[in-house]
């Protein structure tokens, strides 16, 4: 049996976690504005006639596709190394606001701006990696 201690620094993954939550509530109530703003009612996913609004829908929607991910590494990882996971975690959160600015301009090309969010997704899998190794006894 392998016992896991939760370094205090973990609290710095928690909290990384809860700023993520209102990343999401920001991308929601901008998907709603956009709903509002171009007449496109529920339960409607994406409008057949305006492109503008799919970019704010698809900006929230990949990042809720890419949640799970994000949270089992922030998590695991940071039981390995939380002040790199917890820093690895902001950066993706602040690229996913990055990500989203650009695409609310409805040039999708301009969503790509947050593509450094994934230097924040290598260094929690690469955490996570490590505890799950360190738990087998590989290193």
């Amino acid at each position: 049996m392998v016992t896991v201690q939760v370094p205090a620094a973990y609290g710095y993954c928690v909290l990384v976690a809860v700023f993520s939550i209102f990343v999401l509530i920001w991308k929601g109530v901008k998907v709603g504005g956009a709903r509002k703003k171009y007449k496109v009612s529920y339960p409607t996913m994406y409008s057949k006639d305006n492109d503008i609004f799919n970019c704010y829908q698809r900006a929230h929607q990949n990042t809720l596709e890419n949640y799970p991910q994000f949270l089992v590494l922030l998590f695991f990882g940071g039981l390995y190394n939380p002040i790199v996971c917890a820093v690895g975690g902001a950066i993706w959160c602040v690229a996913r606001i990055v990500y989203a600015l650009g695409y609310y301009t409805g040039d999708p090309k301009k969503r790509m701006g947050g593509a450094f969010g994934y230097l924040g997704l290598i260094a929690m899998l690469y955490c996570t990696v490590r505890f799950a190794t360190g738990l087998l006894g590989w290193f």
